[in-house]
């Protein structure tokens, strides 16, 4: 994929609006933190890596226009700005994972100077990080798959999700590249419609074989032996093994299960939350009504229609074969594979 999700250049962030693609491939700049914030509230920039690095970069950029020299007042007002961007996306525990390692810059720092100069380092380092994060994770996760294997996906986990290759759709661009990848079955991921409309964008430039479903597809795909594995991303994971990600995940794991085949799960090692003990505890972001009752500007629903739009599920711990990371191949149980996987990090 030749254009970024997330870019910073002369002190602009430049976020490619994924709300118009495959239409329009637009590119917005930001000179105003407030906008980056906002970029992520409405999706423009999604997928659990990419707002961890799309909220840093924004971090940063407030650090820019911090109009004083005093460090206690630069304090209070990078304080708000950290509240404001952990009010974005309340899931995705990369966001609070990268708001913190920008924390402890600001805590670090004796001047505004050194602080914005640090804030922009840090940031870059996070991007860095998952770029590298993601080809580690996906030479794992190819390896688990069989030889011409079809592999099920949901939702967008690839470039366009992540400062790198991806992670669900990474480990099929490797798969792929090794050989041992027959297609890709991509479900549509209704109501935002991200595998429709973002994975086939990125599959499509690859030349990467697949086919589209739409969500309900699954169960009879898995029951005609047509799939070998489900590889799906993660928002975050607790320390049990519970994996929030976004909303169908459960269903596909439940099928997967009844029909013997391995569901696994690619996340980065900072999707990993081991302070959260169970997905009970993992808070569950619900977003307007018009993503169930429109397809973009059309109204499909009648008006006064009461809808329920959770954005995310949990999937049981019980229900995943392995947890891939860039650290290695976590299995269970997940609360002694998790720790150490972890450990390898410190």
């Amino acid at each position: 994929m030749k254009v970024k999700p997330i870019e910073w250049r002369a002190g602009v962030v430049r976020i490619l609006d994924q709300t118009q693609l495959p239409e329009w491939v637009v590119v917005e700049e930001f000179s105003d933190w407030h906008g980056v914030a906002e970029a992520i509230r409405a999706m423009k920039v999604r997928g659990a890596p990419a707002i961890g690095i799309a909220a840093a970069y924004g971090v940063a950029l407030a650090a820019h226009q911090f109009e004083g020299g005093q460090m206690e007042d630069f304090r209070s007002y990078m304080g708000e700005v950290f509240q404001e961007f952990a009010r974005t996306r309340p899931t995705a525990i990369n966001l609070f994972w990268a708001i913190e390692r920008m924390q402890q810059v600001v805590n670090a720092s004796t001047s505004p100077v050194e602080a914005r100069e640090q804030l922009l380092q840090e940031a870059h380092r996070i991007e860095q990080e998952d770029y590298e994060a993601d080809r580690q994770l996906a030479r794992h996760g190819a390896l688990l798959l069989p030889p011409n294997a079809r592999v099920l996906t949901l939702c967008n986990t690839g470039a366009l999700a992540t400062g790198g290759i991806g992670t669900a759709l990474g480990i099929i661009r490797v798969a792929w590249q090794q050989g041992r990848l027959a297609k890709a079955y991509v479900c549509e991921t209704r109501p935002r419609l991200q595998g429709l409309r973002l994975t086939t964008w990125e599959l499509l430039q690859e030349g990467i074989p697949f086919q589209l479903i739409t969500d309900n597809m699954a169960g009879w795909l898995m029951a005609q032996g047509k799939v070998e594995a489900v590889v799906v991303g993660a928002d975050r994971i607790a320390a049990n093994g519970d994996t929030a990600n976004k909303i169908g995940t459960y269903t596909l794991a439940v099928l997967a299960h009844h029909h013997r085949i391995p569901f696994y799960v690619a996340a980065p090692r900072s999707s990993i939350d081991l302070s959260t003990p169970n997905g009970k505890s993992i808070p569950i972001e619900h977003r307007d009504a018009s993503e169930v009752t429109h397809i973009g500007n059309l109204r499909l629903a009648p008006p006064g229609t009461p809808v329920l739009n959770p954005a995310f599920d949990i999937t049981p711990a019980e229900l995943i074969t392995a947890i891939i990371t860039e650290l290695g191949v976590a299995q269970p149980p997940y609360t002694e594979s998790l720790p150490a996987l972890c450990s390898k990090a410190n």
